[in-house]
């Protein structure tokens, strides 16, 4: 492709961005009054605005016209509004087909958080602020699905929120608890732990995680959290 080409293709993919961010603005500031909308990011199923509504930051999530994932938007907005009661993910304030949005959620991600953070009581503390939510969760005969690699799907504020509930669903027996355990113990999270001074035995974490697979109590959840020192 000649470089001419290439120049014309990009100022038409402009285009059609704009074209179509245009008409997100107008549905969302016509339905709700959403002011400000902005874009903020795009996932492989859809895309992110952030807005302002009732003086209040807001982010919307639309489903990418290309995918093809059925109802990922309604079932997020669904979990969501079920999980809010527990106190679990951002507050959703409404939503409708193929679209949801929630109020905004400052913060970095798990990874990011864990590595900037000098204080080791702290990353202490999160770290079972989340082992907690995904005991509500199992408990809720609920799976989240990405708790083995929850890079982007936990964010550390002033609290601890949880993100991404797409693939969301209901189970005879949750796993995230067990998932969290794994992610804990890989090669790569556990080295960033060990540089803060928090050691964990992958050996014991496996004992602990299988005793608590085999039975879903406080007491052997209990058991985890005393491994994280």
């Amino acid at each position: 492709m000649t470089k001419t080409k290439q120049t014309r293709k990009f100022a038409s993919q402009i285009k059609l961005n704009k074209s179509k961010f245009s008409g997100v603005h107008k549905v969302f500031h016509t339905l709700y009054t959403i002011k400000n909308i902005e874009y903020f990011a795009k996932g492989h199923r859809g895309i992110l605005y952030t807005g302002n509504y009732k003086g209040k930051k807001v982010v919307i999530k639309k489903k990418l016209p290309e995918s093809k994932a059925v109802k990922r938007m309604e079932n997020e907005a669904k979990w969501l509004k079920i999980l809010n009661k527990y106190n679990i993910g951002p507050k959703l304030i409404g939503s409708g087909k193929d679209y949801f949005f929630y109020k905004y959620v400052d913060g970095e991600f798990i990874v990011d958080y864990v590595e900037n953070c000098g204080n080791k009581s702290g990353i202490i503390k999160i770290i079972k602020d989340v082992y907690n939510q995904c005991f509500k969760m199992d408990k809720l005969n609920v799976d989240k699905e990405e708790m083995h690699h929850p890079v982007k799907h936990v964010i550390i504020g002033k609290k601890v929120v949880f993100l991404d509930f797409e693939r969301c669903h209901e189970v005879k027996k949750g796993k995230n608890v067990t998932q969290f355990c794994q992610f804990l113990i890989n090669k790569r999270f556990n080295s960033i732990l060990r540089k803060k001074g928090i050691r964990i035995s992958k050996k014991d974490m496996i004992i602990a995680a299988k005793n608590y697979k085999n039975k879903q109590i406080k007491k052997n959840l209990d058991k985890i959290l005393r491994l994280i020192v």
